[in-house]
């Protein structure tokens, strides 16, 4: 199995901190974009994207993944 990946460089836009997971509403990390539904749009957090990677990819989802992000710190507040 493939899976469709996107440039966020070039074609979408980074998901931020209120964005959030559809199943938990956890920080979503990744954005899965179903052909078969018209483009619907479903985000998770890291954790329910694992749970849902392989039906996602099965679906032919586009999968826009940023999970290298999560260890990232916030910036400092002044």
């Amino acid at each position: 199995m493939t899976t469709a990946t996107v440039d966020i460089a070039t074609t979408a836009t980074e998901l931020t901190r209120q964005d959030r997971c559809d199943r938990c509403g956890a920080q979503a990390f990744v954005k899965a974009t179903l052909p078969s539904a018209d483009g619907l749009e479903l985000l998770f957090c890291g954790h329910h994207f694992r749970a849902h990677e392989l039906k996602l990819v099965a679906a032919g989802a586009t999968i826009q993944d940023e999970r290298h992000r999560i260890d990232e710190q916030a910036p400092e507040r002044v």
